[in-house]
């Protein structure tokens, strides 16, 4: 068997409910990465659990069960907090690279949620300088 890859490029840089419908997507990812954030926060479990917890409302989608934080990593380079949040239409999670005052974060979900504004909460939150994206609609 040969599996092929796409690597997606942003075509746009939005996505309406209207054209999510449209597309008769099945789901839609966002993948975030957001550098030079706030190295106290990115640190801190509590808040990682709170934004999560905002997120999720704001979004609209509904969590099931708790959030799951775990510090690890022996390698300096990814040592750092990772979150996951089930969702009732799929899954948030994020790793949180202390070395780099980074944060990973993707949202997959079946509903629609407007990806903009997670970005946006996502980098205020955070306080992120620099943040880029990539939406992927799944069929």
């Amino acid at each position: 068997m040969v599996v092929e890859l796409v690597v997606r490029a942003p075509e746009r840089t939005s996505i309406t409910e209207g054209d999510y419908e449209s597309t008769q997507a099945w789901g839609m990812s966002l993948h975030l990465d957001l550098h030079r954030c706030d190295p106290g926060l990115i640190r801190d479990e509590v808040a990682i659990k709170r934004f999560t917890v905002e997120l999720c409302d704001m979004l609209g989608v509904r969590r099931f069960g708790p959030t799951q934080v775990v510090r690890f990593g022996r390698d300096p380079m990814v040592y750092g907090y990772s979150m996951v949040q089930l969702i009732e239409t799929s899954l948030v999670s994020a790793h949180f690279a202390e070395d780099s005052n980074a944060v990973y974060l993707d949202i997959f979900s079946c509903k629609y949620y407007d990806p903009q504004k997670a970005a946006d909460y996502s980098a205020e939150f955070f306080r992120s300088d620099a943040v880029n994206g990539v939406v992927t609609l799944r069929h």
